[in-house]
């Protein structure tokens, strides 16, 4: 028998207590549907509504179009005999048609695959390659890059491509189609998605993601929103939609609430406060450099921020300093920072927010949040897997139904990853406190281990960043011979920095342990980072090590 209390669950094991951490919320229903049919279910009460407007252009779609046309669309990929279950890899920048293009290979039976359009040709064909992709759809400044791969591609946008099909010509073939040739049912549990992950391991890999995967966590997220907001939020889409938090926690989510999205396809810091003025945004999931520009740009003296509708910021993608939190807080009072937790072989997992009208409050500063709906989490000891009771860090662990069916092709990295009760081992080390909130330290990989200790980059880099000279940070581990491995900084310094390596280190070793000391520093024009924000530790590693090995060469040479 099992004990429940306050969201905890307790059992006995065949190796000891078992601590199961569950949402303090009651569970929500979870419907058999598909995600088209369930994000846009009740459209037509929102026909003439915007559910999609381009940030410069203005060009949208409203809710009335977005059911014609991804209707139009998933009966045209039908016409061409692309068959259930293929792959449809879509290389494009966030365009207003991208959601419709997303739900339209859904609906259609097949599986979305987004790709990074600023990927080499090389990188794209090597996500087709592993997806057995069937067709792919992109725009014209991104065929070249595609049109060498020996599959037929669908290109958006004005262009006639002579070896292309154009999009608007095959919508219309869409409507020739004859109903009866081309439907095919389409299940709850088919495949709906693969995306492309690092996972757990740092190699890329495709997550397969069914509709009631996506349905499930969609139901979990959303199940704080009250009625009266339905219709009434404009969401910014900056963050790719080719990332599973961009047309899951973005498009879908806003479509499933009858909102609007403000579709961005890169950030400028201009053009980033004229859309959240112009378009009066209420909410912008963004990633924490976007706020650290806002923080530290002089860029952004020159708008009046009184004209600002925003009600709230997202971050979700890297942890968030606390000294740039309180900084953000500062300039910009009225606007609530909220934090959530997730990964693309499960989507969203914990959330800061709730409706506070549903005693469903906000998660402590510097959390993740609590715990969503549906969900169980663990916390294990990575060593021995043995779970951990409240307030003792481990690897944190979540079971639900948006786990992933598993990784593509590759049974050896899914059968790491999910264990045989189920269980999702995420390789981020987390806790849970008195109260379910959560908190995640680091990453199992990143984690420095200087002789035996750890130490984690992401405490450091918040060190770092409360230095007046310092713009951006990012620590990662180098060898080295005595300590197995030491704490190394690349950092970017403001424009008129008078500081030296030596000063850096001397600031971050008057905040910490000795062991947690930076022990060598690199001044960088720029931390390289992913699309969602992530630093790109390896990168900087290797160059780090580089940079080390020609100091000691250039040393020897001196001495010689």
């Amino acid at each position: 028998m099992g004990t429940s209390t306050m969201g905890t669950y307790i059992k006995d094991a065949a190796h000891g207590e078992e601590h199961i951490f569950r949402s303090q919320y009651p569970a929500v229903p979870i419907p058999n549907s598909t995600l088209p049919d369930f994000v846009l279910r009740g459209a037509e009460l929102y026909a003439d509504k915007v559910a999609f407007v381009d940030s410069v252009s203005g060009r949208s779609y409203t809710y009335a179009e977005v059911v014609r046309d991804t209707r139009r669309f998933a009966r045209a990929l039908r016409s061409l005999g692309l068959r259930k279950g293929r792959v449809v890899i879509v290389v494009l920048p966030n365009v207003a048609d991208y959601g419709i293009v997303a739900l339209g290979i859904m609906a259609a039976g097949a599986v979305f695959s987004g790709a990074n359009p600023t990927m080499h040709a090389s990188e794209i064909k090597k996500q087709v390659e592993a997806a057995d992709a069937k067709l792919i759809v992109t725009d014209g400044p991104n065929y070249e890059k595609v049109k060498s791969f020996g599959l037929p591609v669908i290109v958006l946008g004005g262009e006639q491509i002579d070896t292309a099909t154009n999009w608007d010509d095959l919508l219309k073939a869409g409507d020739r189609a004859s109903i009866s040739t081309v439907e095919e049912d389409v299940d709850h549990n088919d495949l709906c998605a693969l995306p492309f992950s690092s996972g757990t391991t740092g190699i890329s890999k495709g997550v397969m993601l069914t509709h009631r995967n996506l349905v499930a966590n969609l139901c979990s997220t959303l199940f704080s929103v009250p009625p009266e907001m339905v219709g009434h939020v404009t969401i910014l889409g900056l963050i790719p939609f080719f990332h599973i938090y961009g047309i899951t926690g973005i498009c879908c989510a806003s479509l499933k609430n009858k909102g609007k999205v403000v579709v961005m396809n890169r950030f400028d810091l201009r053009s980033f406060l004229n859309a959240l003025i112009t378009h009066e945004v209420n909410f912008a999931p963004i990633v924490p450099p976007i706020i650290l520009s806002l923080v530290k740009d002089t860029i952004v003296d020159e708008f009046d921020l009184s004209k600002l509708k925003l009600s709230a910021i997202m971050t979700a993608a890297a942890p968030l300093a606390p000294e740039i939190l309180s900084a953000f807080e500062n300039k910009f009072p009225g606007v609530q920072v909220q934090e959530a937790y997730g990964l693309t072989e499960h989507s969203c997992i914990t959330l800061t927010h709730g409706d506070p009208r549903k005693d469903h409050g906000i998660a402590k500063k510097n959390s993740v949040g609590f715990v969503l709906p549906n969900l169980e989490i663990k916390f294990i000891d990575p060593e021995d897997g043995r779970s951990l009771p409240k307030n003792t860090p481990g690897e944190l662990c979540v079971r639900s139904q948006c786990v992933m069916r598993g990784y593509y092709k590759n049974e050896e990295e899914t059968s790491r990853t999910i264990d045989k009760d189920g269980w999702l081992h995420t390789g981020d080390i987390g806790y849970i406190d008195d109260d379910g909130d959560v908190f995640i330290v680091d990453r199992i990989k990143e984690l420095i281990k200087y002789k035996g200790f750890q130490v984690a980059p992401a405490e450091l880099e918040a060190i770092l960043l409360t230095h007046s000279s310092v713009d951006d940070a990012a620590v990662v581990p180098l060898p080295d011979e005595e300590a197995g491995e030491i704490p190394a900084a690349c950092v970017v310094l403001n424009p008129g920095a008078e500081e030296s390596e030596d000063d850096i280190i001397a600031y971050v070793a008057s905040n910490v342990a000795g062991y947690k000391r930076v022990r060598a520093v690199q001044f960088v024009d720029s931390i390289p980072k992913s699309p969602s924000g992530k630093i790109l530790r390896r990168l900087l590693r290797d160059k780090m090590m580089q940079h080390m090995q020609m100091k000691i060469k250039t040393r020897a040479a001196i001495l010689l």
